[in-house]
């Protein structure tokens, strides 16, 4: 008799478990359409220009070197793109442990904007759902357990937008038209191999430093000061972001793997390491 009641108590556990999660992924999807529809009602999707190598004679040597090699004359300009990654990411400190996530990302150029939603893996049947969004120049971070119990985030403030912009910024060589000065991207030589670029958005300005190689490809973007969130607030901290593993998608030469590294006092933390399985663009 105990063991049928223990064994029932247990099943009633794993169903509700079960149906909890169904629940909460249908939500999280519902959010995903929605915040993914506003994220396009107010981009420009309709645009005709295409890339001319000839236009980029001003910008400095190994930026005008990288565009000759991931675009082509005649490029269409991306106006949005979605990527499937997967991947592990620390969701605390240097000792936390990594865990498993897969993410959709959805991004606009015209205006620069992006919606990250990630599947964190804690444990068996135990999802978390870590959303960021950038969008009209304001970002937005949330944590949710199953996607219906919130757990933390934070709305729209200084701090956030300035790292939602780097972001935007970094992560542009998946979608490398939106590195050219026609996108407002103002480039500076720091030398040979390595160029400075500026993107003012919002009120906000981003400034990252860009490291090319031999190929031509970038493999790192650096930040002197990138806001991080340390218990109720932010910490300005040097923040580098590496780049390999390029392949041609769409006529384009991008990377598909790379690791996001915050540069502590104490050391280095890598915090985010993952692979684009798939890239989508002007879907």
């Amino acid at each position: 008799m105990r063991r049928t009641r223990a064994l029932r108590s247990v099943l009633g556990a794993v169903v509700v478990s079960l149906v909890g999660l169904v629940v909460g992924r249908a939500i999280r999807d519902w959010n995903t359409e929605r915040e993914t529809a506003k994220l396009r009602r107010t981009a420009d999707t309709d645009r005709s220009e295409v890339v001319r190598m000839a236009d980029l004679d001003e910008v400095p040597q190994p930026v005008r070197d990288y565009f000759a090699n991931v675009l082509r004359d005649g490029q269409q300009y991306v106006t949005t793109a979605q990527l499937e990654q997967e991947g592990e990411l620390r969701p605390g400190d240097a000792d936390s442990e990594w865990k498993p996530f897969t993410a959709t990302q959805y991004i606009t150029t015209d205006p620069p904007g992006f919606l990250w939603d990630a599947t964190v893996r804690f444990w068996p049947l135990i999802d978390l759902r870590i959303g960021d969004r950038y969008r009209d120049g304001s970002g937005r971070a949330s944590v949710s357990l199953l996607g219906v119990l919130p757990l933390g985030g934070d709305e729209a403030n200084p701090e956030l937008d300035e790292g939602e912009l780097l972001r935007y910024l970094a992560e542009a060589v998946w979608y490398p038209t939106a590195l050219l000065p026609s996108e407002g991207v103002e480039w500076e030589a720091v030398d040979d191999d390595t160029a400075r670029a500026t993107l003012e958005y919002g009120g906000v300005t981003a400034t990252l430093t860009f490291h090319f190689n031999e190929e031509d490809e970038v493999t790192k973007v650096h930040a002197e000061q990138r806001p991080r969130r340390v218990d109720d607030g932010y910490e300005p901290t040097p923040w580098t972001g590496r780049w390999h593993e390029y392949e041609t998608r769409n006529g384009m030469h991008v990377p598909t793997a790379g690791e996001v590294i915050w540069h502590l006092p104490d050391g280095d933390m890598e915090a985010w390491r993952g692979r684009v399985t798939n890239i989508s663009y002007d879907v």
